[in-house]
C-alpha cells in the first residue's frame, strides 16, 4: 500500500506538470487549480487509508469531509449546515481519540527519563519528497522524523541500540516506515487523527525498548 501511495501521489504532480506545461504554450485550455482543488489533499489520503490497517473510522470521516468540502466548492450542495455539525464532530473525536491513547500509553515513566535524558538526537524532514534513512553500524540514540506530503524510509535493523530510546514521528499528508530488528520492543504512544498506525514488532521480552511517540494525521506509521 505504501508503494501504491507514492505511485499515486507521484502520477498526481506529473499530471499536474504536464498540464501546467501545455497551458504555458496555449495548447490546452485547463484550470487545473478548479474550485475546490485544495480537497484533493484531503480526499486522496483518507481514501487510501480505508485499505490500510488502523483507524478506518477516522479515514471514513477525512473521506466525507473531503467529498462534501468539494461538492460545496462546486455549488453542488448547501455546505452550510452540514459545516456546523461536521466541526464539532471532527473536534470531539480529535480530543477523544487524544484522551483514550494518552490511557493506553504504557511504561510511562520510564518513557518520560528517556524524554528527560536531554540526548542529542537526529532531525529529517520530508516535504513533497522520499527520504530513506539507514543507520546500519551506527548507534542510535532516538530519531524526530517529519512527513509533509513525503514520505520516509527508517532502517533500524543493523543500528546499534545499546538503550531504550524514543522516536518522534509527525505525519501530515505522508507516511513513514520504520524498520527495527527482531530484538527490540516497540511501543506505540501515537494518536491518529484521519490515519493510523501498524506496529508488528512486539517483543516484551527484548532488553530495550523503542518507544514510538508524535501525531499521524492524514497519513500512516508502519513499524516492521
Amino acid at each position: 500500500m505504501k508503494k501504491f501511495r507514492r505511485v499515486l501521489w507521484g502520477l498526481v504532480l506529473v499530471a499536474a506538470a504536464v498540464i501546467l506545461a501545455l497551458n504555458s504554450f496555449n495548447i490546452i485550455n485547463f484550470n487545473i487549480f478548479f474550485d475546490g482543488w485544495w480537497t484533493l489533499f484531503i480526499i486522496i489520503p483518507c481514501f487510501l487509508g480505508l485499505f490500510e490497517k488502523g483507524d478506518k473510522l477516522g479515514s471514513a470521516l477525512g473521506l466525507l469531509l473531503g467529498i462534501c468540502l468539494l461538492l460545496s466548492q462546486q455549488n453542488i450542495v448547501d455546505f452550510d449546515v452540514f459545516w456546523k455539525l461536521i466541526i464539532p464532530v471532527i473536534i470531539a473525536y480529535v480530543g477523544f481519540k487524544m484522551i483514550f491513547s494518552s490511557f493506553r500509553k504504557k511504561d510511562r515513566t520510564r518513557y518520560c527519563k528517556i524524554e528527560a535524558d536531554g540526548r542529542q538526537i537526529n532531525r529529517s524532514v520530508a516535504v513533497f519528497c522520499g527520504t530513506e534513512l539507514d543507520y546500519s553500524n551506527t548507534v542510535f540514540d532516538g530519531a524526530n522524523l517529519v512527513a509533509c506530503f513525503g514520505g520516509i524510509d527508517c532502517d533500524l535493523r543493523n543500528a546499534i541500540i545499546e538503550k531504550d530510546c524514543i522516536i518522534k514521528a509527525t505525519v501530515a499528508f505522508g507516511g513513514i516506515d520504520i524498520k527495527v530488528p527482531e530484538n527490540v520492543n516497540v511501543v506505540n504512544n501515537i494518536p491518529c487523527a484521519f490515519g493510523g498506525t501498524d506496529i508488528k514488532n512486539s517483543n516484551p521480552n527484548a532488553e530495550h525498548t523503542i518507544y514510538i511517540d508524535g501525531f499521524c494525521a492524514f497519513g500512516g506509521i508502519d513499524v516492521k
